[in-house]
C-alpha cells in the first residue's frame, strides 16, 4: 500500500512542478506550488518524518506561499490586465542540463554502494547503547533530545550560529531596504 501511496503522490507532485514552471499565469504556478510542497509533506509522511512534513505544511505551504502571493498583489501594473511567466529562450539548454542532472542522480542512486541500517538502534547507536542517552519514542521528542539534551550530544552551539546568522541577515535587509 505504501508503494502505491508513494507513486500517487510522486505523479501528482511531478505533474504540479510541471504546472508551476509552464503556466501562463503567475498566480496558477503559485497555487501549483502548494500543491508541490503538500505532496513533498506526504513524501516526508511517507518516510516516518512527521515533523519535517508538518514544518513542511505550515512553513513552505502556508507562509511562503502566502508571501510569493502577496508580493504578486502588490506588484501588480496597472496597464497590465494579467501577469504571465515569460517564455525563456533558453529551454533547450535547460531540458539538457535537467536531463543530466536527473541521470547523475539515477546513476549515484543505482551504483554506489550504500548500507541501509535495519532497526531504530542500529541507525543510532550512540543512543541506544547508555542509559542517559536512551532513544525517545518519536521522532519529535529525537530532535528535541538533539538540539538540547545535556547529557547526550546536543547541537545547541549550532543551532545558536544559526540564529545569528539569520539576526545577520535580518539586521542587513533593513538597512538595505531602508529608504534614506
Amino acid at each position: 500500500m505504501a508503494t502505491l501511496l508513494f507513486w500517487v503522490i510522486a505523479i501528482v507532485l511531478v505533474g504540479a512542478a510541471l504546472m508551476v514552471v509552464g503556466a501562463r499565469k503567475i498566480v496558477h504556478s503559485a497555487l501549483a506550488l502548494v500543491i508541490v510542497f503538500a505532496m513533498a509533506a506526504g513524501v516526508y509522511l511517507l518516510l516516518s518524518a512527521e515533523f519535517i512534513a508538518i514544518v513542511q505544511i505550515l512553513i513552505y505551504a502556508g507562509a511562503v506561499t502566502i508571501l510569493i502571493l502577496f508580493a504578486l498583489m502588490l506588484t501588480r501594473v496597472d496597464n497590465q490586465s494579467e501577469i504571465t511567466n515569460p517564455n525563456s529562450k533558453t529551454w533547450l539548454g535547460a531540458l539538457i542540463v535537467s536531463t543530466l542532472v536527473c541521470l547523475g542522480v539515477i546513476f549515484a542512486s543505482t551504483f554506489t554502494h550504500s548500507t541501509v541500517m535495519a532497526g531504530t538502534a542500529a541507525a543510532f547507536p550512540a543512543y541506544g547503547t547508555t542509559a542517559a542517552c536512551a532513544l525517545p519514542p518519536n521522532n519529535v521528542a529525537y530532535i528535541g533530545m538533539l538540539l538540547y539534551s545535556p547529557s547526550c550530544y546536543s547541537y545547541v552551539l549550532p543551532f545558536e550560529i544559526a540564529s545569528l546568522v539569520l539576526l545577520v541577515a535580518i539586521v542587513g535587509a533593513i538597512v538595505i531596504g531602508r529608504e534614506d
